[in-house]
């Protein structure tokens, strides 16, 4: 009896729900034509009658390639954090910490979406509000996701977009997201994780935005004319920078750790870091914002600058150490990534090897040489954000300055209405252009560390920032009841 019982029920609830699918959908089909009469002779051909309904054809500014592009480009950045940096994390770590690194990653993705879409997404790309930030206010709605993409404050220094609000919006959340994800790779193995949770909303809140929106979203340091093509400024600097002031803050991991800190997983490590590489092609090549000629070569010089400059830095640990290693392999690819992500598109092929080449020994000595000094080592920044994001993201921009040919086009198309535009850098003749990259970095830098700061000492009054000792002994059981790998 209460089987039947239960699967009467079932049956209920299924029919509350389609049988008012199937009476919507019926509205929406065309008519069906009404048969002709019988004749004795064959009629002449007709043009088919019109279909009737609700079908509503694709509005004139929507270019399907261009926002397939958009979409999929979208996926790839996503899928950097996800499963990306969640398995290099948790493979790099100490095995004790594997859930846990891996679950801040997921959760601060997570709660970055909500926060984008509820006021951060408005407030980095939305109406202007401050010379440096945007007004707050929800990205949701029918009219605003379906209608046409624009930037406000940037829409007179680029062409029409060609893809709605909805593919804009996610395709910058997930740069939003993967900059705290990057942030959170300093203070793993001893942040607590109730900390981390309001952590990630006010930062995103308060310091990227700020940052999105002044190089990104119209804001004053674009209309100075400093450039990002995709984030070493944005996104990498203010992650190494705010990462560095949270690892002091927070403080280090139990000093057992600090001098052994084995990776448990390289294998892991290594799929984490592969998926990071490949999906930087949706990274740096969707961010002409159209499925053109600039497009395909950011693509190109983002895979060169990271191969020269994993190349470079596997050549400076076998000279300094005696044998390559893989995990400073990671670390170059990273800094390579990092390195040209703010010149992909502004460069050709021949300033993506000098950015290989630079990535690949700058970040190097600021891990191996800077990072091991009496003064820097006080700070326990777990997995070296600092230098393969923040000194990469640093050079990289600055590079920009110097690098940038005139001749790659980021927005391509023929006649008045859209002649391409372009940087130029140093190298070419426009000192000025340094000297802005220069001055965008300074802004970056002090807005991150002062921010994060305030942030975190504010936090600390209400909630600790630091695990207690016994679960920093105990690692993940402590903290979630859950290990990494069954002991049986």
């Amino acid at each position: 009896m209460n089987r039947t019982r239960a699967l009467l029920g079932i049956v209920l609830i299924v029919a509350l729900n389609v049988l008012p699918w199937i009476a919507a959908s019926a509205q929406n089909q065309p008519a069906p034509a009404t048969p002709p009469a019988a004749t004795t002779t064959a009629p002449a051909a007709a043009a088919p009658a019109a279909p009737t309904g609700t079908w509503v054809a694709a509005p004139a500014w929507l270019n399907p390639g261009n926002n397939a592009w958009q979409l999929a480009a979208a996926t790839f950045v996503a899928l950097q954090s996800i499963p990306g940096l969640m398995i290099l994390y948790a493979g790099l770590v100490k095995k004790k910490w594997a859930i846990n690194s891996a679950f801040m990653v997921m959760y601060a993705f997570a709660s970055v979406l909500v926060v984008w879409v509820l006021w951060a997404y408005n407030m980095s790309f939305g109406p202007k509000w401050f010379p440096f930030l945007g007004q707050p206010g929800p990205a949701m709605g029918s009219g605003f996701e379906l209608s046409q993409a624009t930037i406000p404050e940037a829409a007179s220094g680029m062409p029409d977009l060609t893809f709605p609000m909805a593919t804009l919006t996610y395709f910058q959340f997930v740069f939003a997201a993967i900059t705290v994800i990057i942030l959170g790779g300093s203070v793993l193995g001893r942040m607590s994780f109730k900390a981390w949770v309001i952590f990630v909303p006010l930062w995103m809140t308060f310091i990227y935005t700020i940052g999105a929106f002044s190089l990104w979203g119209g804001g004053w340091l674009a209309a100075a004319g400093a450039v990002d093509f995709s984030g070493g400024y944005v996104i990498h600097l203010a992650a190494g920078v705010s990462g560095f002031v949270a690892a002091a803050v927070v403080g280090p991991r139990l000093q057992q750790d600090r001098e052994h800190f084995p990776p448990n997983n390289l294998l892991v490590a290594l799929a984490g870091a592969g998926i990071l590489w490949l999906g930087w092609n949706g990274f740096n090549g969707g961010d002409p914002y159209f499925a053109n000629a600039n497009a395909g070569a950011a693509v190109l010089n983002t895979n060169l600058c990271t191969a020269v400059a994993l190349m470079t830095w596997t050549a400076m640990d076998s000279m300094a150490y005696g044998r390559p290693s893989i995990v400073g392999a990671i670390n170059g690819m990273i800094a390579g990534l990092v390195g040209i992500t703010p010149a992909a598109g502004y460069v050709s092929g021949w300033g993506a090897i000098i950015i290989g080449l630079c990535a690949g020994i700058i970040p190097w000595f600021s891990m191996n040489k800077l990072a091991k000094t009496a003064l820097m080592s006080k700070v326990d920044d777990t997995l070296g954000v600092l230098s393969t994001h923040g000194v990469a993201g640093l050079m990289g921009g600055l590079l920009t300055g110097l690098l940038a040919d005139p001749s790659m086009l980021v927005y391509l198309g023929t006649g008045s209405n859209a002649p391409g535009a372009s940087t130029t850098g140093w190298f070419f003749g426009n000192f000025k252009q340094f000297l802005l990259q220069a001055e965008a970095a300074g802004f970056i830098i002090v807005l991150n560390a002062i921010g994060t700061f305030v942030i975190l000492k504010v936090m600390s009054f209400f909630v600790s920032l630091r695990m207690v000792e016994g679960t920093l002994q105990a690692g993940d059981n402590a903290v979630h009841g859950e290990e990494a790998y069954s002991p049986v």
